[in-house]
């Protein structure tokens, strides 16, 4: 078996991480397999770069002036479907294609032309809409039957809504291919099940962590920060906004008692400027270990997102033996179950309030019950779900 991986990235962010993972795995089971990527230098010796930033960020402004995200790209394309037709691969994994690094119309019809055997692990739902890869704060539905006059359609093009022009391109390129489907969550796999794209098979393999890294990890961080004796709320986000909650943090900032302190991580200098003293800012951490310092230090994760898939934040918590309290959106609630955390309904500010005060001073959650829950978020074994899939396509017995 021969396996190609496309990403925009490789061994960096989420998803190139996650492309590196596979791809070792499937190198120490004597799998010769590549990833095709786009932005960001990559050590990786089976990296193979298509494109380069500044051409990226070229093709980003183009699709801004023309509104015709995804359609653009065609050289960087090109250089792809090259390295496909020298590799000739048995499957091609897709990720995150959306990185304006790629052009669907060219890419696709090779696919379609050549019955490749893909599989696309889908980390947001932009494969079945024609610009979002979230609608859930904008309760739009179009994505359904039909995206027309698009809502947010400025945050993708500064002159076009060309909305529908492009949902149906992707149906016509969507369609016809030999094609299974990966989500993360239930909750993204459901809403597949109701785009265009139902037809095709879909199988949930939900991300991973490192637990190796994210474990109850001892450190000095209260009295570093003069924490001693308070009850630390602590969230983590990199791009903290309305989408991730940001304005609930501070809501909560001006509701919980003197014995709290909220701890905000993944900040900059434009968020410090919205926070009050009482909360504290923490813009990047050195190391992940760090991180699983901070984790470990607090009583409560708190992960009031709006929009989410499956997030990774939730596991680093449970994995480092601290709860996890969530807003009932998207992947989110997945993560825990009632052993280890707890779940309100979006924007119910108040209920969440009240859900810190019952877990952090009258039913905490015991450390053991989250990390019995967090033993399942081992990567390895969500790596070996995809070798498995790999291997029952390649050999015709299906997903």
């Amino acid at each position: 078996m021969k396996v190609v991986q496309i990403n925009a990235t490789c061994g960096v962010g989420s998803t190139g991480k996650i492309c590196v993972g596979i791809s070792e795995l499937m190198s120490a089971h004597g799998i010769e397999n590549f990833i095709l990527y786009s932005s960001r230098t990559s050590g990786y010796p089976l990296g193979i770069r298509c494109s380069n930033d500044r051409y990226v960020r070229m093709q980003a402004l183009k699709s801004k002036i023309l509104g015709n995200y995804g359609f653009n790209s065609k050289r960087a394309t090109q250089k792809i479907i090259r390295e496909l037709e020298r590799i000739e691969p048995d499957l091609v994994h897709l990720h995150n294609i959306h990185g304006h690094d790629c052009d669907l119309e060219s890419l696709f019809s090779y696919f379609q032309r050549k019955k490749t055997k893909l599989v696309w692990t889908f980390h947001d739902c932009w494969a079945f809409t024609a610009y979002c890869p979230h609608f859930s704060m904008m309760k739009c539905d179009k994505w359904k039957s039909q995206c027309a006059k698009c809502i947010q359609h400025r945050e993708f093009s500064w002159f076009f809504d060309r909305s529908e022009e492009l949902f149906e391109k992707k149906k016509r390129l969507f369609s016809g291919l030999d094609l299974t489907i990966v989500t993360p969550s239930k909750w993204l796999a459901d809403l597949v099940k109701e785009s265009f794209l139902k037809e095709y098979p879909v199988k949930v393999i939900n991300n991973g962590i490192d637990l190796e890294v994210f474990r109850p990890t001892p450190s000095d961080f209260r009295e570093r920060y003069g924490l001693v004796g308070k009850k630390l709320i602590l969230g983590v986000a990199f791009g903290w906004g309305e989408r991730k909650g940001l304005d609930v943090f501070l809501r909560l900032a001006r509701r919980l008692p003197e014995a709290y302190r909220i701890i905000l991580v993944g900040t900059d200098e434009k968020v410090d400027r919205e926070l009050p003293e009482s909360i504290i800012s923490i813009h990047r951490t050195q190391n992940q270990r760090e991180l699983a310092e901070i984790y470990s230090a607090a009583e409560l994760f708190v992960n009031p997102t709006r929009e989410e898939n499956y997030p990774t934040v939730n596991m680093e918590s449970l994995a480092c033996g601290t709860p996890v309290l969530t807003f009932r959106t998207g992947g989110s609630p997945e993560v825990v179950d009632s052993s280890c955390g707890a779940v309100v309904d979006c924007d119910d500010v108040e209920s969440l309030e009240r859900e810190i005060i019952r877990i952090c001073e009258v039913e905490p959650y015991a450390k053991e019950h989250c990390l019995n829950k967090a033993a399942s978020f081992a990567q390895m074994n969500r790596f070996r779900q995809y070798l498995d899939l790999f291997e029952a396509i390649t050999i015709g017995r299906g997903s």
